[in-house]
């Protein structure tokens, strides 16, 4: 299957790194979108922006607009925005597709395929909730970057591992990346 993986201009890169890594090991193709913002922010949280390509099937900057993720004829299983700007939250809820990013996102929403924002911003405020609540409506699936504690996590991997494993579970791409409740440790 082929998902549309797009990193914007919040902290947590690492979740975007971790979901590219377990796509591919998953043996899925990805179209990975990146904004300006974004690359800015990988390199400062000591990210390599290199690897995040090396992982992605397909890279294009927000400026493309003609990247196969701005087409619904180009069939793919869905979109991840991770970690997801509000800037970016507000434009796909209010339909302002004026960048790659925006665009695909629009794009998966008419086309009635599962779209997932990770927002990685706190506190919000109530522009930020009326934005979150919108795209909800619109058929956006909002998962927050929150890691649980039942899983006794013992490291930032770990707790990434769970965010992104929830991610995972969302488009049905089976993993190991954390304890589930009940399940004996």
């Amino acid at each position: 299957m082929l998902f549309v993986v797009a990193v914007t201009g919040a902290s947590g890169s690492v979740y975007a790194r971790r979901l590219l890594e377990e796509l591919k090991r998953a043996g899925h193709d990805t179209l990975l979108l990146i904004s300006d913002e974004a690359k800015n922010l990988i390199r400062y949280e000591d990210e390599d922006l290199q690897r995040f390509t090396e992982l992605a099937t397909q890279t294009y900057s927000e400026h493309d607009l003609d990247s196969p993720a701005s087409s619904g004829s180009v069939k793919t299983a869905g979109m991840i925005v991770v970690p997801c700007s509000m800037k970016t939250v507000s434009c796909i809820a209010h339909g302002l597709s004026g960048n790659a990013i925006t665009r695909a996102a629009d794009v998966i929403l008419k086309e009635r395929r599962p779209l997932i924002l990770v927002p990685r911003e706190t506190p919000l405020n109530i522009i930020h909730l009326r934005n979150l609540l919108r795209v909800a409506q619109a058929g956006a699936i909002v998962l927050p970057a929150m890691p649980a504690f039942y899983t006794k996590p013992r490291s930032v991997d770990d707790m990434v591992n769970f965010v992104v494993g929830r991610i995972l579970d969302m488009l049905n791409v089976p993993h190991n990346l954390f304890r589930r409740w009940g399940e004996p440790e």
